[in-house]
């Protein structure tokens, strides 16, 4: 499997008792979804390696438990710290309205209601306290919108399309 058909879950931090189980911190509003996972991806040495799980449980809010086939010791659990789990892309459950994966977003067309097209979404940076839509325009600009609920007025999938309603002078502060 390759990493870009997949999607970054969490990573596994610490051991738990002394049978070989693991904690991972899963990066999700909806833990819950992955309490069931038969089999996960590990990188290790910059490639995805799939694990078979017998066991996969809410610890607690966004911390799983994890009962890996063939790992049923602390030494053998130790060699798993750190490694970061993905799944694959196809395994997201489709979203409907306005909710949207930032993956899928990307190449979107932006448009403000009040001054139109503003360009092409390229990413989305969530490592800030608040991510953003990164957005360029026809003459290279870097435009940086909040992703918020009171700025995005449509997905519009099937044309690809995001329609907002950015405050005054947003759109302006990015223009040269």
């Amino acid at each position: 499997m390759k990493k870009e058909d997949t999607y970054y879950l969490g990573k596994i931090v610490k051991k738990y008792g002394i049978k070989g189980e693991l904690l991972a911190k899963i990066d999700t509003d909806e833990p819950e979804n992955y309490e069931n996972l038969e089999s996960v991806f590990l990188e290790t040495r910059g490639k995805l390696v799939p694990f078979f799980l017998n066991k996969a449980s809410l610890h607690k809010a966004n911390t799983l438990r994890l009962n890996f086939e063939d790992i049923n010791t602390i030494e053998d659990a130790d060699t798993l710290i750190g490694k970061s789990i993905y799944l694959p892309l196809s395994s997201l459950p489709e979203l409907s309205g306005n909710k949207f994966y930032f993956h899928e977003i990307l190449g979107f067309e932006a448009i403000d209601q009040n001054k139109g097209s503003i360009g092409i979404i390229t990413g989305v940076n969530d490592h800030a306290p608040q991510a953003f839509f990164i957005i360029k325009d026809d003459q290279n600009n870097e435009i940086l919108i909040p992703v918020a609920d009171q700025f995005i007025v449509t997905v519009d999938r099937q044309n690809q399309k995001i329609i907002f309603n950015t405050p005054d002078g947003l759109i302006d502060i990015y223009k040269k």
